[in-house]
């Protein structure tokens, strides 16, 4: 049953982006299509999933003076990977995503969760954790993603459904419609969350 609360905790109760308001960098930059929301938030979920697998597994031989540092390298290990996986079998969104997937190292998501979680429990719930953790993060980037693209371009999945010549509110796929749609969909969300 705990290890059922580490996995629903990230979705809804500490939702990383609605509810801690962690790794806005992403969330704000990449956020313009529905995909680039859903690719960036998997690639986090399977960076954080794993790095949180490899530090419980391992946290009893880091030193304690030196735990931050290499919880760093093992994120940076799953990073590169992912990077170049994306790069290879992924190009287009890779070329979306650019610098962002890098940017995962720092992502304060990951490094919290590893210091405040893995650390310090066992496998299979730290493995749970990230899980949740991701696909809490992922489903707001994703919800942040399409709002943008619906009201910015009047499409989905680059599907679009207004006609050519019908207006959108173009504000939505520039950077300060990041932050108009994000506070709307916090706010949307604690409503949603204080009624459950």
């Amino acid at each position: 049953m705990t290890n059922l609360k580490n996995f629903t905790r990230g979705i809804i109760k500490e939702n990383p982006v609605f509810v801690l308001l962690l790794g806005m960098c992403p969330v704000l930059g990449v956020t313009t299509t529905a995909i680039n929301g859903i690719g960036m938030g998997l690639a986090t979920m399977f960076v954080l999933t794993m790095s949180n697998f490899v530090i419980s597994a391992v946290k009893r031989l880091i030193p304690a003076k030196v735990r931050i540092p290499c919880f760093i390298v093992v994120i940076a290990s799953f990073v590169t990977l992912v990077d170049m996986v994306m790069a290879a079998y992924m190009p287009a969104l890779h070329e979306q995503l650019g610098l962002f997937i890098p940017l995962i190292v720092v992502n304060c998501v990951i490094l919290g969760r590893a210091e405040a979680f893995a650390s310090k429990n066992g496998v299979f719930a730290s493995i749970l954790d990230g899980i949740g953790m991701g696909l809490g993060f992922t489903l707001a980037l994703a919800l942040l993603g399409s709002t943008r693209e619906i009201l910015g371009s009047g499409s989905l999945f680059d599907i679009k459904f207004v006609a050519e010549n019908a207006s959108t509110f173009l504000i939505f796929v520039m950077p300060p419609g990041a932050f108009i749609a994000l506070a709307y969909l916090i706010a949307i969300f604690n409503k949603v969350r204080s009624n459950a």
